[in-house]
């Protein structure tokens, strides 16, 4: 007898070594573990190479060994089960604002507040015209009903069995194949934790735990005791077999951030908690096989819990949704959810008018999240399966004295962690406002040229000679460039009193290509076209709107950059004008606005029930009249860096009217080339990117912080590496 021999490590064993070993190489390695990503994948792929096999064909065998009646039946009762599911994703998703701190925010503009989101296609998603294009493109709801039509068919059809005989051999073979598959988890589990523990950058994630601690302890609380004690209340079994069972399911899950993947090694354990409750049978088993694949492509808790961001991400923009709409963002989040969440995150944010671009902050957080929207998601599946195969087949029974009890523990459990994370985010953050600080440090990002910074306007040099502009300017080697000192974020002063902005860096590089020093000098307002025209500067370059009123004293040079006309409101007040029809239901509203002619005659035609006040500056909205006044009218570009110094007030852009106000830099008239070289220059700089790369520095905020190296052992406890 081999009474030596070792007792072998189970497999879910042999997965949680490799995800704590996946962690400590991240940590410890960092970036350094990026290469894993491509092992990752692969052990993914192979994973996912028999899932959409194995639903097909479990669908059409499972399908075709039942009855109409059965069926009706099955669609009924699951049905009713998953709309349970739904509602408690929604009561989730609900409370979840209750643990977020009081927050004061602003943000940069975001071109998601003017872009049309992409429009998920439901035809496509859910009509398999070509079945076979649904299997090559992962459409998981197309195949679901090609595969529930073929199986439908089937119950019909009296010489089917040497078919479904057949086919139940094959689906055996793919089951055989995800068994070969699954030896290699702990491999798999390693590199794909280890590269994402590795690249995951530690400053995104100091700043959205908040949400992110929200979700994993709700996430938690939902899949290790609201679900299991829904199975708890309606059969025999009890937590530790439920729980128990599908532990390597759940962590195998957990770690590959797949809940496809495992769906036949679900099915394999569903079957046997069936069996150890002594409600297996020929019906239950059948019906075991057809719920799983059917109701795949269905949302479940997991697919709709990261519908919950949208909801952070309007309390972390400032613009939190208010409880009137919860049920807009409701019915839009279940339907959109059917298609991707990368699809339908965005459409959320542009119903709700939170900036789109904040779903990039999302992105890092799914390294983690999605983990646990899979354990949601295996936990939802295996109450499906579990409570639809009782409810068929008759055995389905409520134990109502331990469901009540259930439901009181779960108002405590769900009461003191969202109280608990409450007091946690109030009293271990730092909820301090510093946004204002990150557009107040900013600097130019290029080599600067050698520039002398007016405060004061300054006459122009004497020079009787007959060049053009042009030519004396090369001739003197100073480029003179007229600047509105208070034009964020075009051209402004800096925290070290530095002259920096979009047009500052705009400057320095028309004088650096053309091979001369700069001086900045200040623009007085209504003095602009008759300080060009004298030659006190050479060009104005600070956010300056071309209208046809400016054309007729100064000529223009071509638009080199288009911004949307907007209302800067108050936080609370955002709702009151992000419609058309919202504002022209005000009754007299006081509009700023900026005492431009061409501005004027926009508003008066547009709000001919308001009543205007004429601004000279956007400081004296801000630090005087604001309070005074409902909104004022500027830019929403220009607006959105304001308001990052004044965050009670935010940009709000009536839909669908998004009107947009060319930039352009203005010259002296008579001068042709001037203008023609200016706006030849404009098109160099659009084609070599520059625009482009400036525009996301200072308007999108993009990179306004820099960036430190990833945090690793390696680097930063044993400093081997730089």
């Amino acid at each position: 007898m081999a009474t030596g021999r070792k007792r072998r490590m189970s497999l879910s064993t042999q997965v949680l070594v490799g995800l704590v070993l996946g962690l400590l190489a991240g940590v410890c390695f960092g970036e350094r573990m990026e290469p894993l990503q491509e092992v990752g994948k692969a052990f993914i792929l192979l994973l996912q190479m028999p899932v959409l096999p194995y639903i097909t064909l479990s669908l059409i065998t499972g399908l075709g060994q039942l009855n109409y009646q059965q069926v009706k039946m099955l669609a009924l009762k699951v049905g009713s089960l998953l709309l349970l599911s739904w509602g408690l994703a929604l009561a989730a998703m609900f409370v979840m604002p209750l643990t977020f701190p009081v927050w004061q925010s602003a943000s940069f503009f975001s071109t998601s507040l003017v872009t049309k989101p992409e429009e998920v296609n439901f035809l496509t998603l859910f009509i398999p015209a070509n079945p076979f294009y649904s299997f090559a493109n992962n459409l998981v709801p197309a195949v679901v009903l090609f595969s529930a039509a073929v199986g439908l068919a089937l119950i019909g059809i009296e010489q089917k069995q040497g078919l479904l005989s057949s086919l139940t051999v094959l689906n055996r073979a793919v089951t055989l194949v995800t068994n070969f598959v699954s030896k290699l988890t702990p491999i798999g589990v390693f590199a794909v934790v280890a590269s994402a523990a590795g690249t995951m950058r530690l400053e995104d994630l100091s700043k959205l735990q908040v949400y992110l601690w929200t979700y994993m302890a709700i996430a938690l609380v939902l899949t290790l005791w609201v679900l299991p004690s829904l199975i708890m209340s309606c059969t025999p079994l009890t937590y530790r077999q439920v729980v128990g069972q599908t532990q390597d399911v759940l962590v195998t899950a957990f770690a590959t951030g797949s809940a496809l993947i495992v769906l036949p090694l679900l099915i394999e354990r569903s079957k046997e908690l069936l069996r150890q409750s002594a409600l297996s049978n020929e019906t239950t088993e059948a019906t075991v096989e057809v719920i799983v694949p059917a109701f795949t492509s269905f949302p479940k808790i997991g697919t709709l819990l990261p519908m919950s961001f949208v909801l952070f991400a309007g309390w972390f923009a400032g613009a939190s949704v208010p409880v009137a709409k919860y049920p807009v963002f409701a019915m839009t989040g279940l339907v959109s959810f059917f298609g991707s969440v990368n699809v339908a995150m965005p459409l959320l944010l542009d119903v709700l008018r939170i900036p789109v671009d904040l779903f990039q902050l999302y992105l890092p957080l799914t390294v983690i999240t999605s983990r646990f929207a899979v354990l949601l998601t295996v936990m939802n599946n295996l109450v499906l399966t579990l409570l639809g195969a009782c409810a068929v087949g008759g055995l389905l029974t409520v134990r109502w004295g331990r469901l009540l009890r259930v439901a009181v523990l779960t108002v405590v459990i769900t009461g003191v962690t969202l109280a608990g994370l409450r007091a946690f985010f109030t009293l271990a953050l730092d909820t301090t406002y510093r946004k204002d600080e990150i557009i107040a440090d900013m600097q130019l990002l290029h080599t600067k040229v050698p520039a002398v910074v007016y405060r004061t306007p300054q006459p122009a040099p004497a020079d009787d000679s007959q060049q053009s502009r042009l030519e004396r300017l090369r001739s003197r080697g100073i480029l003179r460039v007229g600047y509105l000192p208070d034009n964020l974020p075009f051209a402004y002063f800096n925290a070290a009193n530095d002259l920096v902005g979009f047009d500052v860096e705009m400057a320095h590089t028309l004088a650096r290509d053309i091979g001369v020093k700069l001086e900045f000098v200040p623009v007085t307002r209504d003095r602009m076209a008759e300080q060009l025209q004298a030659g006190d500067y050479d060009i104005i370059m600070s956010g300056v709107v071309a209208t046809p009123q400016r054309a007729f004293n100064m000529a223009f040079s071509a638009s080199y950059l288009d911004e949307t006309l907007a209302l800067i409101v108050k936080d609370y007040r955002r709702e009151e004008f992000s419609s058309r029809e919202a504002i022209r239901h005000l009754k007299a509203p006081r509009i700023g606005v900026p005492n431009v002619p061409y501005y004027v005659d926009k508003v008066r035609r547009y709000l001919p029930q308001a009543e205007l006040v004429l601004l000279n500056s956007i400081t004296e909205f801000f630090e005087g009249r604001g309070e005074e006044l409902d909104a004022m009218v500027y830019t929403a570009e220009a607006g959105s860096a304001w308001t990052l110094l004044y965050p009670a007030y935010t940009v709000a852009i009536p839909q669908p009217d998004v009107l947009k106000a060319p930039l352009a830099y203005p010259l002296a008239r008579g001068d042709q080339e001037m203008v023609d070289f200016i706006n030849l220059w404009i098109e160099l700089k659009k084609k070599d990117k520059t625009i482009t790369q400036l525009y996301d520095y200072w308007i999108l905020g993009k990179h306004a912080v820099p960036e430190s190296p990833r945090w690793s052992v390696i680097r930063n406890v044993l400093h081997w590496v730089k």
